[in-house]
């Protein structure tokens, strides 16, 4: 009959607390060891294996074989399958700074080192959070919305109580971690700042548009008159012609007068 002890061990344990296997004393294990264990694992009478400072690279299944050559079943095996639980690291969490009343922020933690995969809980002011809102007299009035398994916290329209320090803690079964606390204030929506703003861009486009039309007017009117002046040019007669019109109308004034 084949035993075991410790299906699962704690990732970097120092107490070897890692798969022990206990057999008949017709049971053997190999005598080689893969080369990952090859440094860590220990063979113990009559036939126990110790595996230590485990890791999560160690999760596996484990065979150990029976051999007793004068026994009515001379050869049997056992498959033991070991999970190394490893705690989670720090969470990163992120939570906006500020945001407006009325808005749907998304608070986001995740942790991708521990094993099993961490389930995540959100505190605010130290206070941990119903993952219904609706359960807390407290929290009645809030409007998130929390996935453990993804470690999102999401409002769907956020009051002013909603402000305060959050922080997000992952767990699994080897342990726990949490991220430092971080504020998230909620403003009142700026309505007379709005207005101005907007004001401030309809002038500005107006005195663009002004702009515009003031230069395209310009152009328009110097054209104008360059044309209005060539036009006069072109219909005037040159001026050598009347300069001899005038020496003409001289000279008959003379013959007239020297005939009387």
């Amino acid at each position: 009959q084949l035993l075991t002890d410790f299906l699962f061990s704690v990732a970097g344990n120092s107490k070897a607390f890692a798969v022990i296997l206990r057999t008949t004393e017709k049971s053997v294990w190999a005598n080689e060891f893969e080369c990952d264990l090859e440094h860590r694992a220990l063979l113990r009478e009559p036939a126990n294996l110790l595996i230590l400072n485990t890791s999560r690279s160690d999760t596996a299944q484990y065979r150990c074989e029976v051999a007793a050559i004068d026994d009515q079943k001379p050869f049997d095996e056992i498959l033991i399958s070991l999970a190394v639980r490893v705690k989670p690291v720090m969470p990163r969490c992120s939570v906006p700074e500020a945001v407006t009343v009325g808005s749907s922020p998304e608070l986001r933690c995740i942790e991708n080192e521990g094993f099993p995969q961490s389930l995540y809980q959100w505190f605010k002011n130290s206070e941990e959070l119903p993952e219904d809102p609706k359960t807390s007299s407290k929290f009645y009035n809030s409007t998130y919305t929390m996935n453990t398994e993804t470690g999102s916290l999401k409002f769907r329209s956020v009051k002013k109580e909603d402000a305060g320090e959050y922080y997000c803690q992952a767990r699994n079964e080897a342990g726990w971690s949490k991220c430092s606390p971080q504020p998230m204030e909620v403003y009142d929506l700026d309505i007379v700042g709005i207005f101005l703003k907007v004001l401030g861009g309809v002038a500005a486009f107006i005195f663009v548009i002004v702009g515009i039309c003031q230069i395209q007017k310009s152009g328009y009117c110097s054209c104008k008159d360059h044309r209005e002046t060539k036009d006069i040019f072109a219909t005037s007669p040159p001026l050598s012609y009347k300069i001899k019109d005038e020496e003409t109308s001289a000279s008959a004034v003379k013959a007239l007068g020297a005939d009387f």
